[in-house]
């Protein structure tokens, strides 16, 4: 038996294994962490993968021989097992445990009533302690839906405070009368706060108090005459009611709640989640996974834990379609109400409203299955049919693209984008400035910049791409070759991405196509044409544009950077800390530009003189 094929001697370990409350880490023989899980005893949770009697799926009958080593990690309770769980599956990414795959929160919107004039502003991190917050919404376009009726019917300022705060004239939203425009009118704040409180009224649900409200103020403005204000209010019960009528009552008013559905088929699985805010369904959402093998309410324990650590707005009760392990639903109510400053209850209801709110989460849960694995399908015929067309070893699942961005020879910079399974994963895009390289030389910041990555990759630092693909012709892709030949790296395809040759025309100075794009390979004298409309072609012309487009953002951000700097870098008496501070007052050069002597003196730290050297550098002439 090779060393490969040699099987962990799993009853030698189990005796070293504590009957205690911690994690286990599973390794396999290249030391790499494959699993980790929690656990109230941890020799009786490790053991039951291995009882001739237990799990009998394929990945437990393989973990004999793929296993190279268990550790433990012992803790004082459930609770703290649970914390450590989430600390090191965010830590090491294992590749069978279940994570949140962009690992954002839900959008919310948020109220600060503090604030002299309140505004409504969407966001994703609720953690900041300020304000009244509302959501989760499942989706930008819901949430753009909700701020344009509140921004049409309650008349909130939508501007940022430095804004408000510069302003010398109303804006457009002053002009549509979608703002009472505080920044420059003297207005009742009185009168400013009730509209923020029926924005809040709209918020919480409470359409139907809100609408009955707004009826007596309509019929109390029409009696006096005032009939503009009568018909805004009209408007405003309009909208209201309309809104209303999207929303269906699922449950009890009084209580937030998510249901959570589930569908698996082998080790595929969809977890999905319903959001009941007031009693009413305000969204859903869909976490798709495979190569799950592990038992059920483990991998649902785990996500819970995952999931609502990563700062998702926490409810009242947490509706789950099965029971988790003994001790686990009381350690995760005790971590998430602890988490979220108030009681959490986690329930597996059996019958009545609840449980007919996780049917519908199960029903979801199978339509997003359904929905994700026909997809998976397309994706993995569009693969195969490129692999075959560019003869590569691997199917290109992983795809990096890189290319080079200059400015006449200066702030030269690269860019790494990367699809997996044909779609962008931007937590994996990278941008590299140039160290090495001074002029325009494209082949070697192309060199320089693959060296920085494939150099990780020849470590074991980092993954390789199943695919690498250049954004230009054969010198490119000879470059590329090169780099990896001398780093030892044998196991990646390379291509290069040419562009369609174009010329101008004699009659009527258009751009005609000359050619069609061509693939270069490694090897091989003549490129490859994909066909015209290939979804192949079109994947590969994605990832060269999204590449040119990813550094052509970085090197504008560094010529802005630049232009700024060496703006304020020349004025007599700014030093760095008083130039970021005007930065962050004004936010941009043009507004410091624009701003008067007494703008400038509002900025902490900036003095009379410094007020008039920087306003003397902006205006000399004045």
């Amino acid at each position: 038996m090779s060393q490969s094929e040699k099987r962990f001697d799993i009853d030698a370990r189990l005796e070293t294994i504590p009957h205690e409350p911690g994690c286990y880490i599973m390794r396999n023989k290249r030391g790499r962490i494959i699993y980790i899980g929690k656990a109230k005893d941890l020799n009786l949770r490790v053991r039951n993968y291995f009882q001739q009697s237990g799990d009998s799926r394929p990945f437990v009958r393989w973990l004999p021989t793929v296993l190279g080593d268990i550790e433990t990690i012992i803790t004082a309770n459930e609770k703290e097992a649970l914390i450590l769980e989430n600390n090191l599956i965010k830590k090491h990414k294992p590749r069978f445990n279940v994570r949140l795959k962009d690992d954002k929160n839900f959008l919310s919107l948020r109220i600060d009533t503090d604030e002299q004039w309140p505004r409504v502003i969407s966001q994703r991190n609720k953690k900041d302690g300020k304000g009244r917050h509302f959501g989760p919404y499942h989706s930008a376009g819901a949430i753009r839906s909700t701020l344009n009726v509140i921004n049409k019917h309650f008349m909130l300022r939508t501007c940022p405070d430095h804004v408000l705060q510069n302003r010398s004239r109303p804006c457009l939203q002053y002009q549509i009368k979608r703002c009472p425009a505080p920044c420059v009118f003297e207005i009742d704040r009185d009168e400013y706060m009730r509209d923020v409180e029926e924005a809040i009224m709209f918020l919480e649900g409470r359409g139907n108090e809100l609408v009955t409200r707004l009826r007596e103020q309509m019929e109390s403005a029409s009696q006096a005459l005032e009939f503009e204000q009568a018909a805004r209010y009209r408007d405003q019960i309009e909208a209201i009611e309309k809104v209303l009528q999207r929303q269906q009552a699922v449950g009890d008013r009084q209580i937030d709640q998510d249901a959570f559905g589930y569908h698996r088929q082998g080790d595929r699985l969809t977890i999905q989640i319903v959001m009941v805010r007031k009693g009413r369904m305000t969204g859903a959402r869909a976490f798709s996974y495979s190569d799950q093998e592990f038992p059920d309410e483990e991998i649902l324990s785990s996500f819970l834990n995952l999931y609502y650590n990563a700062g998702n707005q926490i409810p009242r009760e947490l509706l789950l379609p099965r029971e988790l392990g003994e001790g686990e639903a009381r350690a995760l109510e005790q971590l998430l109400g602890e988490l979220a400053e108030h009681r959490v209850y986690v329930k597996c209801p059996k019958r009545g409203a609840k449980r007919a709110l996780i049917d519908t989460a199960n029903t979801n849960a199978e339509h997003s299955f359904q929905q994700e694995h026909a997809q998976e399908e397309r994706v993995q015929d569009l693969l195969e049919k490129l692999q075959r067309r560019l003869r590569l070893q691997h199917l290109p699942r992983r795809i990096e693209c890189y290319d080079v961005s200059n400015f006449q020879g200066r702030q030269i910079v690269g860019s790494r984008v990367v699809f997996v399974d044909s779609e962008p994963d931007k937590s994996l895009y990278r941008r590299y400035k140039m160290r090495l390289q001074k002029g325009q030389d494209d082949f070697g910041s192309l060199r320089e910049m693959l060296q920085r990555r494939f150099q990780k990759v020849a470590s074991g630092e980092d993954d390789p791409p199943d695919l690498a693909v250049i954004d230009g012709g054969k010198g490119q892709l000879g470059q590329a070759l090169a780099v990896l030949e001398d780093l030892g790296v044998h196991d990646v395809d390379v291509v290069a991405l040419a562009k369609a040759r174009t010329d101008k025309s004699g009659f009527d100075d258009r751009e005609v196509t000359r050619s069609a794009e061509r693939v270069f390979l490694p090897g091989r004298k003549n490129p490859v044409i994909l066909k015209k409309n290939s979804a192949g072609l079109y994947l590969l012309q994605r990832l060269r544009d999204e590449a040119h487009d990813f550094a052509i953002r970085y090197h504008k951000k560094l010529r802005r950077k630049q232009s700024l700097r060496s703006s304020l870098n020349e004025i007599p008496g700014v030093g760095p800390r008083t130039k970021r501070d005007l930065l962050r007052h004004f936010g941009s050069l043009k507004r410091i530009k624009g701003a008067s002597i007494d703008d400038l003196l509002e900025v902490d730290g900036v003095g009379p003189s410094t007020a008039g050297a920087v306003h003397n550098y902006f205006h000399p002439h004045q």
